[in-house]
């Protein structure tokens, strides 16, 4: 081992040599956080199906055995040199071309994963590395994969991945069974296209899609589409560029097209988008970006997307889910109404965590409790925003502040998380205020 890249939810990476043969060169080795994890073995059978530039080769697979006995699953890698997308994007300004390239290349490593029976799930950002030149891209961390025959590992009603990348459908499943604990949405390869235009609507604008209302999920067909706040509303993006993210995005499975036919469209809008396509991709002003009313930002609306998904989770706790289990990602979904959510666990990004100054609201800088840090300290005051005490249970009392911890997490912590006493936490955030200035 001769450094760590970075960490998440399930492995850690480093960047390893061979043992007595430097000149070999780098490899990237991805050791499980837990012990016998049996997302490896999937990781490792998916990636042993794909021969795509824009997917690291696996090279090795085995087991490493603690001096303790304990044994925990390991895969080695290609390395691959780059930044997370987010991250390149905020040092490096690029043009709607350059995008159009990026995006196709990991629109090709999605077409290569559907078409050897898998399914990615966690298509984002930090999963995107991006070469120092701007000219390659690639999609990594397959932890979350899955594959045709693979046996199911989760039993939570909700995908796996990350929230906001979550598809519509996905989201109106979630709703539809709320007090369902046995359902199960099956991620497929509409929905890695999907967030794939959610990423892609994030890297141009600086913002994730509006979030839905809860009418929005009760509603059929149609409403989500007429609702939708186009790209080229929040920044100077090409027109062929901001269609096929808009497409990507749509209600309509259909109107998505598969993963291979979404990779064909952005190189060939690549190639005869006009002189626009060049210019440097800028954020509109707040004014010029206006949000309709039907989407305003989460705590606008007493009946708005938090507002149900907070319901839905507390009818799974009174309705027998695992107490530790339905805090957490309630404890999550509280997180991602703030504003400038970082929710985006590094699982083979770079050492530095992406900080793309990104929010639901338009402009809005990341406050320091939600940035967070891998192997942090919890402070010795309280964020701005964070709960006080009295706490209320399951939230604990340190520092001033009330803070959760994380089950199933041990230090090092990931991002959001902080490390007290040999364990993770994170900080619990008061909703904020309803607005005022435009009443309704």
């Amino acid at each position: 081992m001769v450094g760590r890249r970075g960490h998440g939810s399930y492995g850690m990476v480093y960047r390893a040599e061979r043992a007595g043969d430097a000149e070999a060169g780098v490899f990237a080795l991805k050791m499980a956080l837990r012990q016998m994890d049996p997302r490896f073995e999937r990781e490792a059978e998916l990636l042993s199906r794909l021969t795509e530039p824009h997917v690291p080769k696996l090279l090795d697979q085995g087991i490493w055995v603690s001096p303790e006995g304990v044994s925990f699953p390991y895969v080695v890698m290609e390395w691959v040199e780059g930044m997370p997308l987010y991250e390149w994007a905020v040092r490096h300004p690029f043009s709607s071309r350059q995008a159009l390239r990026l995006l196709a290349q990991v629109a090709r490593a999605l077409a290569a994963t559907h078409a050897a029976g898998g399914v990615h799930r966690d298509v984002k950002g930090d999963n995107v590395l991006v070469s120092a030149d701007g000219t390659k891209a690639f999609l990594v961390d397959f932890g979350s994969g899955r594959y045709a025959g693979a046996r199911r590992l989760t039993w939570r009603p909700e995908p796996p991945g990350t929230f906001q990348y979550w598809s519509i459908e996905a989201l109106r499943f979630r709703w539809r069974f709320r007090h369902d604990a046995t359902a199960h949405y099956e991620a497929g390869p509409a929905d890695d296209v999907y967030a794939l235009g959610v990423m892609a609507y994030r890297l141009v604008t600086g913002v994730y899609p509006p979030p839905l209302e809860s009418k929005a999920l009760d509603a059929g067909e149609g409403y989500v589409r007429s609702q939708r706040i186009a790209p080229e509303q929040q920044a100077h993006v090409s027109p062929k560029l901001a269609a096929l993210i808009r497409q990507m995005v749509a209600e309509k499975l259909s109107m998505r097209g598969n993963a291979a036919e979404v990779a064909h469209a952005l190189e060939s809008a690549a190639k005869d988008a006009g002189r626009q396509a060049s210019r440097v991709i800028t954020r509109r002003s707040k004014q010029a970006a206006h949000v309709p009313g039907g989407w305003s930002v989460v705590w606008r609306s007493k009946t708005t997307w938090l507002g149900w998904l907070m319901a839905s989770m507390l009818g799974a706790l009174w309705g027998g889910g695992k107490w530790d289990e339905q805090v957490q990602w309630v404890q999550d979904l509280l997180e991602v109404a703030q504003p400038a959510p970082q929710e985006e666990a590094e699982d083979g990004g770079t050492a530095g965590l992406a900080d793309a100054g990104l929010a639901f609201s338009a402009g809005a800088e990341p406050s320091e409790a939600e940035r967070g840090g891998m192997g942090l300290d919890i402070p010795k005051r309280p964020f701005p925003g964070q709960h006080r005490p009295p706490c209320v249970k399951p939230e604990i009392k340190i520092n001033e502040g009330c803070w959760i911890a994380l089950i199933g997490e041990a230090p090092p912590c990931g991002t959001h998380s902080y490390e007290w006493r040999g364990k993770c936490y994170r900080p619990t955030l008061d909703p904020p205020l309803p607005s005022t200035s435009n009443p309704r």
